[in-house]
C-alpha cells in the first residue's frame, strides 16, 4: 500500500524550513498534513508538483494556483501572511531551493508520479513582443490588464469606477465605506490642485473618468483624459454622454508622449506612473513639466517598493509581471521625487496613503470571494483566480509595509523662481474632509 502523499509533502517543505507548516495540507489522494486550524492548501493533482519541479518558487506556485491544480480553502489573504511571516522569521525570502533540496524534491515527485515535461503556462499568462517599453507594447501592457471586461470592473468597483487608493476619512460603518472613501479621495486631489471654474485639467492616465467627472461636475473645469485602453475610454465617453458633460470633458485613446495641446493648469496622473518604466519616467516627468503653465501643480499617486529588505521587486514580483501589470516598474518614494525635481518640479507635499490601500483592496476582495459565481461569469475561472492572488498579495503587500502608495503634489515654478503657492499650507492643500464634509450624491451606477 502506498504511502499518504500529504505527509510527504509536508515533510519536505518542513525539513529545510525547520518549522512546521503554518497550514494544512490536503493531497489528491485525500490524505492531511500540517497545522489543524486556519486555511487548507489543496493540491488536485500531480501536475502542481510538476510545475514546482520546473519553476521553483513564486512563479511555480502561481501558476499551479491560477489553473486551479491548487487551492485555498478559507481566506487566501490569511493563508500567504501565514506563509510569508514564516519565509521572514527564518530568513527564507527571495531563494531559491539548494542543489540538495532541489534533488530531495525531484526524488519525491519522482516517486509520486509527478515528473515529466513543464507544463503548459495558463492562458491568462502576458506574452508581450517587442523592445521594453515602445508606444506598442506598452499598449499591449495596459490592454492585458485593463481591457479585461468593463462588465468585470463595474461588478468589482465602486460606481465612481475609481480603481486606485481610496481616501478613508473615518473608520468604516454602516454609513461610511468604500464609495465614500473614493469620492473623499477625488475631491482631496481636486483641493489639492486647487481647481476652480474654468481651469484645464489633464489627467494622465484617466481610466473610467472618475477623477474627469467629478472634477468637471464639482469644480467645473474643463477636464481632458488619455487612456491607453479602448474600453476604458469607451465606458468613459458614454458616461460623460449621460451626465451632460460633453462639452466639459475630452477622452482620448492617446499616449502621454503625443500630447501636444499644452499647457494645462492642472495635471493629475493616478498610479498610472508605475506603468511608465524606468527608463522612460525622465521623459515622463519633462512632460509632465512641459504640459503645466507655470505656477501650475501635478497631483501624482503612485506606488512604490522599499529602497532594502526583502522581496522589492521593482515589478512586484514573478506572478505580478506575469499575469497582473507586465513592464510595471517600482522605485522607492525618494528616486521618484529625484526624477520629478530633475525635470524642474519642485515638491510641496507628500502624504502618504499606504495604510488606506488596506481598508481599499479588502472590499475588493471580500467581493470576488463572496460572490465567486459572478465573478467567474463575467471574466472565467482562470482570471477569476488571478484576481483573487493579485488582490491578496496585494493587501498583504500593503499592510506590511513591503509595497507603499503616496500622493506626491509638485509646482512648475516660473522663470524667476516662483511657485505661485499661497504662503499657509492648509491653504495651498485645501481643507481636510474631516473638518469640511461633503455632502455629494454619488451618481447611480450605470
Amino acid at each position: 500500500m502506498s504511502k499518504p502523499v500529504a505527509p510527504q509533502l509536508a515533510d519536505m517543505v518542513e525539513r529545510p524550513l525547520g518549522a512546521s507548516l503554518p497550514v494544512r495540507i490536503r493531497a489528491w489522494d485525500g490524505s492531511e498534513a500540517g497545522a489543524a486550524d486556519g486555511p487548507v492548501v489543496v493540491i488536485r493533482h500531480r501536475r502542481a508538483l510538476r510545475r514546482l519541479l520546473w519553476s521553483p518558487g513564486e512563479l511555480g506556485l502561481a501558476r499551479a494556483f491560477v489553473t486551479g491544480e491548487l487551492e485555498v480553502e478559507g481566506d487566501l489573504a490569511d493563508g500567504l501572511s501565514r506563509f510569508w511571516t514564516l519565509a521572514k522569521a527564518h530568513h527564507l525570502t527571495g531563494l531559491r531551493p539548494s542543489p540538495r533540496e532541489a534533488l530531495a524534491a525531484a526524488g519525491l515527485a519522482l516517486r509520486l508520479g509527478a515528473v515529466g515535461p513543464p507544463p503548459r503556462p495558463p492562458s491568462s499568462e502576458a506574452r508581450l513582443e517587442g523592445r521594453l517599453h515602445t508606444r506598442r507594447r506598452d499598449r499591449a501592457a495596459i490592454a492585458h490588464h485593463y481591457d479585461l471586461s468593463n462588465a468585470f470592473y463595474s461588478f468589482l468597483l465602486d460606481p465612481q469606477m475609481a480603481y486606485s487608493c481610496g481616501y478613508w476619512t473615518q473608520e468604516e460603518s454602516p454609513s461610511y465605506g468604500l464609495v465614500d472613501a473614493q469620492r473623499d479621495k477625488l475631491d482631496l486631489i481636486c483641493r489639492k490642485l486647487a481647481l476652480r471654474p474654468g481651469m484645464r485639467l489633464l489627467d494622465v492616465g484617466c481610466g473610467w473618468a472618475s477623477l474627469l467627472v467629478h472634477a468637471a461636475r464639482h469644480y467645473g473645469v474643463r477636464a481632458t483624459g488619455v487612456t491607453l485602453s479602448a474600453q476604458q475610454r469607451a465606458y468613459g465617453l458614454a458616461r460623460v454622454e449621460t451626465l451632460g458633460l460633453t462639452e466639459q470633458v475630452e477622452i482620448r485613446l492617446q499616449d502621454y508622449r503625443e500630447i501636444a495641446d499644452e499647457p494645462f493648469d492642472a495635471v493629475a496622473s493616478l498610479e498610472m506612473g508605475e506603468h511608465v518604466g524606468e527608463h522612460n519616467y525622465p521623459e515622463y516627468a519633462a512632460r509632465l513639466h512641459r504640459l503645466l503653465l507655470p505656477h501650475g501643480r501635478l497631483l501624482l499617486q503612485q506606488m512604490s517598493r522599499g529602497a532594502a529588505g526583502v522581496n522589492n521587486a521593482p515589478g512586484g514580483g514573478p506572478f505580478m509581471e506575469r499575469y497582473v501589470a507586465p513592464d510595471m516598474h517600482m522605485r522607492p518614494l525618494g528616486a521618484t521625487l529625484g526624477l520629478l525635481e530633475s525635470a524642474g518640479l519642485e515638491a510641496v507635499d507628500v502624504q502618504s496613503l499606504r495604510e488606506l490601500y488596506v481598508w481599499t483592496v479588502r472590499p475588493w476582495l471580500d467581493t470576488l470571494q463572496q460572490r465567486r459565481a459572478e465573478a467567474v461569469a463575467l471574466i472565467g475561472e482562470e482570471q477569476w483566480r488571478v484576481w483573487l492572488l493579485y488582490l491578496a498579495g496585494g493587501l498583504l503587500a500593503f499592510a506590511e509595509g513591503r509595497m507603499g502608495v503616496h500622493q506626491i503634489l509638485m509646482v512648475r515654478p516660473d522663470e524667476r523662481g516662483r511657485s505661485g503657492l499661497p504662503r499657509g499650507r492648509t491653504s495651498t492643500l485645501g481643507r481636510d474632509p474631516e473638518l469640511s464634509p461633503r455632502t455629494d450624491v454619488v451618481e447611480p451606477t450605470r
